[in-house]
């Protein structure tokens, strides 16, 4: 969405048209919503197309008959480009992706940056190619990852940066100012798709270790553990790099930010988690509902 917003402020660049993805049914209701970025599209009259399968040969031969193009852009679109449209743009087709390239390839970068402690991370625009992240570096750059950021407020930072980057990437390419370089496939780790048990907390696990889980999975899939047989999904919580003081998951104290839990190594306080079905709530407020006393324990949600 930045991205889009960003090439429609920028006057040097027409955007011919959007492509997304369907409308889906969301919330309670289950009524049929347009994603932000055709509302946006929309607004500012703008032609969206939303094919179900991007690499349809109908979808790939009515995408043609548009014309020559300079430059097309693919943002978190969550499918492969085909060949027949790769080969389309004049400058190619450039893709914004969380990471710096060639590390965290794949669809988790900025969730599992954090997940493995990583305290840099930034934005790569790339020229696609028929792999997964694998084409030509265009423009990179880096950021700090803040110490308590989540995921979901990293990668709303990101899509602003990658805005910026995106449009900077294009005006250069025109100039004919960007040299792609190759990625070094030595150096290529993948981020795959998190799964929901991504999120399941082991408290045998030093405690920075789950802090890490906790921000990366934040706020999806959405970190777990149980208590007293009911799922509790943990928003926010701190390490303490000290001795446990009791087998991991045991609560072993109850202070003003939250519960204190024993790790692997060390100790968690669960600062801000939702109880299945309720609200997100404090976990002072959680305590104190919850009647959580000291020995309690939290335990591993059940496997699929």
């Amino acid at each position: 969405m930045p991205s889009l917003e960003a090439l429609i402020a920028a006057p040097q660049h027409d955007i011919l048209l959007v492509v997304t993805q369907p409308d889906r049914p969301k919330g309670r209701g289950q009524g049929i919503h347009m994603s932000p970025v055709k509302q946006c599209a929309i607004a500012h009259g703008i032609e969206v197309l939303q094919p179900e399968k991007i690499g349809e040969p109908e979808f790939v031969r009515l995408l043609r008959t548009r014309g020559d193009t300079d430059s097309m852009v693919v943002v978190a679109y969550g499918q492969k480009i085909p060949p027949g449209i790769l080969n389309w743009p004049k400058h190619g087709v450039v893709n914004v992706h969380g990471s710096i390239l060639p590390k965290y390839r794949g669809a988790s970068p900025i969730e599992t940056a954090i997940m493995a402690g990583e305290t840099q991370t930034g934005v790569t625009t790339m020229l696609m190619d028929e792999g997964w992240d694998t084409g030509d570096i265009l423009l990179q750059e880096t950021v700090d990852i803040l110490p308590d950021e989540t995921a979901g407020e990293l990668g709303a930072r990101l899509a602003v940066i990658g805005a910026r980057l995106l449009v900077k990437t294009l005006d250069g390419l025109e100039r004919g100012a960007i040299y792609p370089i190759p990625q070094d496939d030595s150096l290529a780790t993948y981020a795959k798709s998190l799964p929901r048990a991504a999120g399941w907390i082991d408290w045998g696990l030093p405690s920075d270790v789950i802090v890490n889980r906790i921000r990366g999975c934040t706020p999806r899939p959405g970190a777990y553990t149980v208590f007293r047989g009911i799922e509790l999904k943990v928003w926010k919580a701190t390490a303490r790099d000290c001795d446990p003081g009791a087998e991991p998951g045991v609560v072993v104290e109850m202070i003003d930010q939250g519960v204190v839990v024993a790790t692997g190594t060390g100790r968690v306080v669960l600062e801000s988690v939702q109880p299945s079905s309720r609200q997100r709530m404090s976990g002072c407020d959680f305590a104190r509902g919850a009647r959580v006393a000291l020995g309690d324990r939290f335990e591993l949600p059940a496997q699929p």
